[in-house]
């Protein structure tokens, strides 16, 4: 039964003489009794849908497993982690240059990016000397504690 049917039978009840009404319906079994204001008690079996049954998994006529989806690799090499949360910059400014493109050679303590939080620039330095292969955020990304940024090899 809809809500829109519901509130027209209490509304009906209210308005009448009558001060108790029970309909039963497919659905399961509706009692409204007028007392200080009109009030409802389902009764019998809840008027709520079932949740749909999951999908059962697919699995190959054959009867094998199917393999689940590979996991991108794992960069290899070392991970320059955030140290904070904040906003994650590539450049010193807008249309500045980058610190660093994937190849570049850096040493240790060079400024691979700016990480703002608080309305403060920290410059993040690189914790150790190779060649950055891959970078791991988007300019103007907000980033975590701990999330990596760089991979340094």
């Amino acid at each position: 039964m809809d809500l829109r049917k519901l509130k027209t039978l209490i509304d009906l009840v209210s308005e009448s003489n009558v001060s108790e009404l029970e309909i039963t319906e497919a659905e399961g079994k509706v009692r409204i009794v007028k007392g200080g204001g009109a009030q409802m008690q389902p009764t019998g079996t809840p008027m709520m849908m079932a949740p749909a049954p999951a999908p059962a998994p697919l699995q190959p006529a054959n009867g094998a497993i199917a393999a689940a989806p590979l996991a991108p690799p794992e960069p290899t090499g070392h991970m320059v982690k955030s140290p904070m949360v904040g906003t994650f910059y590539r450049a010193s400014a807008p249309g500045a240059k980058s610190f660093v493109e994937i190849g570049s050679v850096v040493k240790e303590g060079d400024t691979i990016c700016i990480i703002e939080a608080m309305k403060i620039l920290n410059e993040i330095e690189a914790d150790k000397s190779g060649t950055v292969s891959q970078i791991l955020c988007e300019n103007g990304q907000a980033v975590e504690y701990g999330q990596p940024l760089f991979v340094i090899e």
